[in-house]
C-alpha cells in the first residue's frame, strides 16, 4: 500500500481562502484623509456647509441622509438636513444657490418616480453649477459623457464634477488595482470587460460611460436589454460610443466579464453565480445585496457586498472641489491658491 505523501515541514495545510472581502470602510478611510490634508491646505476660513434637500419618502435616501450628516460632522463639515415638501424644493434650491454660507447642494431622488425625465431633470438643472455636488447639472453630465475632465480649458485647473456613486465605485476599482497604472492616463481599463447591472441617469450610465472612457469595454445591461460601450477598437475614439446589442442577454455577458457591478433596485434579482466566471471582481451597490454573498466568494477573486460609505466619502471629496475651484478670495494666501489649484489633480 502506497504511503501517504508527507506534507514538508512549514508548508501550508491548506490552501488559502479564494475569495477576499473588501468593505467600503477600508476604501472610504483613505479617500477621507485625503479629503481632510486637502480641506486643510485650502485654508477654508469656516467650516464647509453642505445643504441636503429630502422631499420623497424613500427610506433607504433617509438611511443615506444619517450615514451623511454622521461622516460630515465627524469629518468637521456642516450637514443640514433639508425635509420639504417637493412643490417647494424648487424654491428651498434657489435660496441655497444664492446662500453665501452653503458651499454645495445635494438632492435626494427620485422625487417624482414616475416622471423622472421631466421634473426630476428640471430640479438637476436648478442646482448651481457652482454648488452642484453631485454633478448631475448639464454641463458636468456634458463633460463626463464627451469625456472632458476640466471646467476652464486650455488652463485645466478647475476638474469637472462627477456623480457620486458612479466616482464611488471607479475609486473602488483603483483601490482593487483594476486600474492598470502603467498604462497611460484615460486608458487604465483597457482590456477590462465590465459588466455594469443598472443603466439609470444618476448611476448606470454615467457609471458605464466613465468606464468605458478609461478604456473599458462595458456592457450595460437593465430590463430593456444590453448596451456596448466602448472607445472603439483600440481605444482609438477620444469618447465613448454606445451600439445596442439585441442579441446579447445578461447570460451571454455574465461568462465574459473581469468585473461584474450590480446595481438592481431590488431584493427579487440575484446574479446567477453559476454564470460567472472564475476569479471574477463582484461590486455592489444597490440598496438590496444583488450577489449571493455565500455563493459569490466561491467564485470571486474579489468581492464589495456595498459601496455606500465610499459614495459619502466621494460626496465630502466633491465639496472640497466644488470650494478649490471656486473664485480666489481677499486674503487667501498664495499657498492655499496653490493648493485649490492641486485640489485632488491627480484623477
Amino acid at each position: 500500500m502506497a504511503s501517504k505523501a508527507a506534507v514538508p515541514q512549514g508548508a501550508p495545510s491548506e490552501p488559502p481562502k479564494t475569495c477576499k472581502v473588501i468593505l467600503a470602510d477600508t476604501i472610504a478611510k483613505k479617500m477621507l484623509a485625503e479629503v481632510q490634508s486637502t480641506l486643510s491646505a485650502i485654508q477654508l476660513p469656516r467650516r464647509p456647509t453642505l445643504s441636503a434637500f429630502l422631499a420623497n419618502d424613500d427610506p433607504h435616501a433617509y438611511q443615506y441622509a444619517e450615514w451623511s450628516k454622521k461622516t460630515c460632522e465627524e469629518q468637521g463639515f456642516s450637514f443640514n438636513l433639508v425635509k420639504v415638501d417637493k412643490e417647494s424644493l424648487e424654491e428651498a434650491i434657489i435660496a441655497a444657490n444664492n446662500d453665501p454660507e452653503v458651499d454645495g447642494i445635494l438632492v435626494y431622488y427620485p422625487i417624482w418616480p414616475a416622471n423622472q425625465g421631466h421634473q426630476d431633470r428640471y430640479i438637476q438643472e436648478t442646482v448651481s453649477l457652482a454648488k452642484d455636488v453631485e454633478g448631475l447639472c448639464h454641463t458636468h453630465l456634458f463633460n463626463m459623457y464627451h469625456n472632458v475632465r476640466f471646467l476652464d480649458p486650455p488652463a485645466n485647473l478647475k476638474k469637472s464634477i462627477l456623480p457620486c456613486t458612479p466616482l464611488a465605485i471607479v475609486k473602488a476599482l483603483e483601490h482593487l488595482q483594476i486600474y492598470n497604472p502603467i498604462l497611460a492616463y484615460g486608458n487604465r481599463l483597457y482590456g477590462k470587460t465590465i459588466t455594469v447591472i443598472n443603466r439609470s441617469e444618476v448611476n448606470g450610465r454615467p457609471l458605464a460611460a466613465l468606464l468605458a472612457n478609461d478604456g473599458a469595454t462595458v456592457y450595460s445591461v437593465d430590463i430593456t436589454g444590453v448596451q456596448l460601450f466602448t472607445r472603439g477598437s483600440g481605444i482609438k475614439a477620444l469618447r465613448h460610443q454606445v451600439v445596442d446589442k439585441p442579441d446579447l442577454t445578461l447570460n451571454d455577458v455574465l461568462p465574459l466579464s473581469d468585473v461584474v457591478i450590480g446595481g438592481v433596485p431590488t431584493e427579487k434579482f440575484k446574479v446567477p453565480t453559476e454564470l460567472l466566471r472564475e476569479g471574477v471582481v463582484c461590486i455592489n451597490f444597490s440598496s438590496f445585496r444583488n450577489f449571493d454573498g455565500p455563493a459569490v466568494k466561491e467564485k470571486a477573486s474579489i468581492y464589495v457586498p456595498s459601496i455606500g460609505k465610499v459614495t459619502i466619502a466621494v460626496l465630502l471629496r466633491n465639496l472640497v472641489r466644488l470650494i478649490a475651484n471656486s473664485p480666489r478670495q481677499e486674503g487667501t494666501s498664495d499657498d492655499a491658491q496653490k493648493a485649490r489649484e492641486g485640489a485632488f489633480k491627480d484623477d
